[in-house]
């Protein structure tokens, strides 16, 4: 069978489970909204985007908040626990997951050059827990830079225990980081969070865990998006790392080094142009034409789309070639060298030692 008659068969397969959960309502997806910053516990809340999913084009609006006293920006209302497995569902594993491995396994330069921030801070770790590890990619790649060092990986999905078989990690725990970490107990040398933090439901949560996880004198390596980028004012809800409804919580840099310092850890590096992907143009522009065009199948949708539809996708998704090139154009050759001065880094990241 080919791919393509492999792919419809599976989402034909699918359909009948989506159509019972969204003959359900979609109001159960949706928790209460809070009127106070989960963050700093200010009232002084405003309406930052309100938008839709723009990746999978599931059901549904989805709001973030900014808190005008401390900046956290977060998702209100947010999701419950049945919303959360919803709209991850078939995005990381299942019908996404081979598209995500292609996506994530190509990107071996940006993982070393993560391992890399750590060697000044500790040139040879040799223990590594990898928190939200998905596939391993990470760790296979960072085996280059830290050779001596054991790679553990830590996710709520089966990818890490697809990563151990793959011998990306060399052990795989599956579960929720705060509910594994009294097990781990200062066991590692470097704990990592990369683009993790803001799909967590309770970040403080999980920086208590990182506490427990980490010896005393290791270090905790974070990277997440940067709501205080300009392309995040610039680009609006086309803005790749806003990800509704996947991301919960974006943090401004200030208070993700403030809260560390209260859970026990001193940042020694604060990195933005390292974290920078230089993709915001060509994210948003694919994420408009895409959001322009005809839906293509998915098993969410109540029948797939007729020839005509998709035609008229294709079409339009060729029409769009010159703009793609174009955004990736500006992203790679003249938006990276000045992402520094101009504030566009879409992401930051910090190395913090455990006291």
């Amino acid at each position: 069978m080919s791919d393509a008659r492999e792919k419809k068969a599976r989402i034909a397969a699918l359909r009948p489970a989506y159509r019972e959960d969204l003959d359900g309502g979609t109001d159960r997806f949706i928790a209460p909204r809070r009127t106070t910053c989960p963050w700093c516990s200010s009232a002084r809340l405003t309406r930052r985007l309100r938008t839709t999913d723009l990746l999978q084009h599931k059901p549904g609006r989805f709001t973030l908040d900014a808190c005008a006293d401390c900046g956290h920006v977060f998702q209100n209302p947010q999701l419950t626990a049945e919303g959360l497995e919803f709209y991850y569902r078939d995005f990381y594993d299942g019908l996404g997951e081979q598209r995500m491995s292609k996506t994530l396994g190509g990107r071996g330069a940006m993982y070393r050059g993560r391992a890399e921030a750590v060697l000044r801070h500790d040139p040879a770790p040799k223990t590594w827990l990898d928190v939200g590890t998905g596939h391993g990619h990470f760790c296979a790649a960072a085996r280059g830079v830290l050779p001596g060092t054991a790679f553990d990986g830590l996710d709520l999905t089966d990818g890490v225990e697809l990563a151990a078989r793959e011998g990306r990690v060399a052990h795989a725990y599956r579960g929720a980081f705060p509910d594994l970490a009294p097990e781990l107990a200062a066991r590692y040398d470097v704990v990592s969070m990369f683009h993790y933090l803001e799909h967590s439901t309770d970040p403080d949560r999980e920086l208590r865990a990182a506490h427990e996880a980490v010896r005393p004198g290791g270090h905790l390596l974070i990277e997440v998006p940067d709501p205080e980028s300009r392309y995040a004012r610039l680009l609006g809800r086309w803005w790749l790392p806003w990800l509704q409804p996947q991301h919960l919580h974006l943090m401004p840099v200030a208070n993700l080094r403030r809260r560390l310092t209260e859970r026990g850890f001193t940042v020694v590096a604060e990195q933005h142009a390292e974290a920078h992907d230089p993709v915001d143009l060509l994210a948003a522009a694919w994420l408009a034409l895409d959001h322009t065009a005809p839906r293509e199948d998915a098993p969410w949708l109540p029948q797939p789309p007729g020839a005509l539809r998709r035609t008229l996708r294709t079409a339009l998704l060729l029409t769009g070639v010159p703009v793609l090139l174009t955004a990736a154009l500006l992203d790679r050759i003249a938006a990276r060298p000045l992402s520094r001065r101009l504030r566009l880094t879409n992401a930051y990241r910090l190395v913090a030692r455990r006291d």
